[in-house]
C-alpha cells in the first residue's frame, strides 16, 4: 500500500460515526430532518473477481449503493480501492455487511462511517 492510500485510511478510521438517534428528527434550531449515509473504504488486491463478490454483499440483500467509485493504486496497480455509500442502511445491517466484506476474498480493509445529509420533506 502506498503511503499517500495509508495515511488516506488512517484518517479516515479516526472519523468517529454518527449516531442514528437524530435520524428523520427535527434538530432544535429547525433545520430539516436528515437521512443516514452508510459509508464503506474498502482496500483489496486489484484482481477482477474482487468488484463482483463486494456487490454480491448489498446485491442479495435488495440493496443498490448510491455511491460507487472505485481506483486501482499502488506500485504497479497492485491495490484496488472502492468507496461506497448507502442511504438510509442502519448501523446494524451496515455494521453486519462490514464483517462480511473483511472475509471476501482478496480484502484487505474495510473502514465504515456515517453521515446525515439534509433531506427536503414535501408536504
Amino acid at each position: 500500500m502506498s503511503a499517500s492510500m495509508h495515511s488516506v485510511y488512517a484518517s479516515a478510521a479516526l472519523r468517529p460515526a454518527s449516531s442514528c438517534s437524530d435520524v428523520n428528527t427535527q434538530t432544535p434550531s429547525g433545520a430539516p430532518a436528515v437521512a443516514p449515509v452508510y459509508c464503506f473504504s474498502i482496500l483489496a488486491t486489484a484482481e477482477p473477481g474482487v468488484m463482483p463478490r463486494v456487490l454480491e454483499l448489498f446485491a442479495k440483500r435488495g440493496l443498490v449503493p448510491t455511491r460507487w467509485h472505485s481506483d486501482v493504486t499502488g506500485p504497479g496497480g497492485r491495490d484496488l480501492a472502492v468507496d461506497i455509500q448507502v442511504d438510509g442502511l442502519d448501523v446494524r445491517t451496515g455494521d453486519y455487511i462490514a464483517r462480511c466484506l473483511r472475509q471476501v476474498f482478496e480484502v484487505d480493509t474495510v473502514l465504515t462511517s456515517q453521515k446525515h445529509v439534509g433531506q427536503n420533506r414535501g408536504g
